[in-house]
């Protein structure tokens, strides 16, 4: 649907969606009418550069041609059928994950905070199980995001922030420690916690990454006190941190991940890969969804996954990432440039970010921002130099402009 289909002006467009849209954020000053490679086009035509990738959804490009055609193939077969019959996107992609993620078993759902949410489930269940009632804590880290549901937004270590506040009393159960830092995790930790829950890189946090060290102690220690390490990899899954996943450039394996955005080309999809032992954990009524492993949206993945290890395009973001966060240095204000492949975080002395966001979309460029004094920047993996180059030119005179 465009424009003209809708016989409205943009002015009416906006009207219209100040009155029935329960706004929680501020909006672009434009209508996106169409996506195109590293472009989203507006109701006027004029293209702006994507390096916000749709909150790093839109890993192989804005209406990548091969997901478009198997969504139009699929939704010509099936649109949906519930999870009591088997349906052939679903099989083939929860195959296509396992084999390429080293992980044993795969529950798909419809969102990252719906996989963090499974995690969770299954941790605490885990834990109860085996270990008795009081086996179901769990520790993450300070400044990090897991999502907005009930469980997810109490595992997300930002106390007192907007996300939290009024919605108290939150899940019992949840700590936090400093990130980056084991030895405060392994103080945080007591005899009834069963898991440990981290971000390879913190993305709304700040874009911190982990620290190799860190890591591979979080997994010595979760194996030493019979723990499970799990990992949220809603936005660092799926080829973003240069590897298909960004447990396996650390080279540690977690007991159990979540993943969504750049899974699905575009479309709502998550999932949850465990272990083949600790998937016994959901046994039947434990745990269920309605639309999870849609045949569309499945299709869609399979198609994107594909497009994605066929292209070599964790491998592309792992050298364009270094390309773009030297250039990214030479801006004016930078205190700091930090990221791991194309999940790239850029720190300024001055609290610009959200001024920065905005100017830079009236020069057309599509960044976000996650703190003050910090944005993110998570372009289509297929990012070129060039565009890299016109990306921090941008920026370069925004900033210019702010300072």
């Amino acid at each position: 649907m465009n424009m003209k289909d809708t016989h409205m002006t943009k002015k009416e467009l906006e009207e219209t969606a100040e009155k029935y849209l329960n706004e929680t954020f501020k909006r672009f000053d434009f209508i996106a009418e169409k996506g195109e490679g590293m472009y989203v086009i507006d109701e006027e035509g004029n293209k702006y550069l994507d390096f916000m990738g749709g909150i790093a959804v839109n890993a192989t490009g804005n209406c990548n041609e091969r997901v478009v055609q198997a969504i139009k193939d699929q939704a010509k077969m099936m649109i949906h059928s519930s999870n009591y019959c088997y349906t052939i996107p679903q099989i083939m992609l929860a195959k296509l994950i396992c084999e390429n993620i080293g992980m044993d078993k795969i529950f798909f759902q419809n969102s990252g905070a719906e996989a963090n949410e499974a995690m969770i489930k299954l941790a605490r269940k885990y834990g109860t199980d085996n270990f008795g009632p009081d086996r179901y804590k769990i520790v993450t880290a300070l400044n990090s995001f897991h999502g907005r549901t009930y469980a997810t937004l109490t595992a997300t270590g930002q106390p007192d922030s907007a996300c939290q506040k009024g919605y108290a009393p939150l899940l019992p159960g949840f700590s936090y420690a400093e990130y980056n830092n084991l030895e405060s995790f392994k103080n945080a930790c007591d005899e009834n916690t069963i898991a440990i829950m981290i971000e390879p890189v913190q993305g709304e946090g700040g874009v911190y990454p982990a620290t190799e060290e860190f890591i591979k102690g979080l997994r010595e220690f979760c194996d030493e006190k019979n723990m499970l390490l799990l990992f949220d990899e809603v936005q660092t899954g799926w080829g973003r941190t240069g590897d298909l996943m960004g447990y396996i450039t650390y080279g540690v394996k977690p007991d159990a991940v979540s993943m969504a955005k750049a899974m699905g080309g575009g479309m709502p999809i998550g999932a949850m890969c465990t272990t083949k032992e600790l998937a016994k954990t959901f046994g039947p009524g434990a745990h269920g969804t309605t639309f999870g492993g849609n045949p569309v949206c499945c299709a869609a993945a399979y198609a994107q996954i594909t497009e994605m290890i066929e292209k070599n395009l964790p491998e592309k973001a792992r050298e364009m990432g270094l390309y773009l966060m030297k250039k990214l240095e030479n801006l004016p204000g930078v205190k700091e440039v930090r990221g791991k492949g194309l999940l790239v975080g850029v720190e300024f002395n001055e609290d610009i970010a959200f001024k920065l966001k905005y100017l830079s979309a009236e020069k057309h460029l599509l960044i976000t921002a996650v703190r003050d004094n910090i944005i993110r920047l998570a372009p289509p993996l297929l990012v070129s130099r060039e565009e890299c180059d016109k990306a921090v030119e941008i920026l370069k005179n925004a900033a210019e402009e702010l300072l």
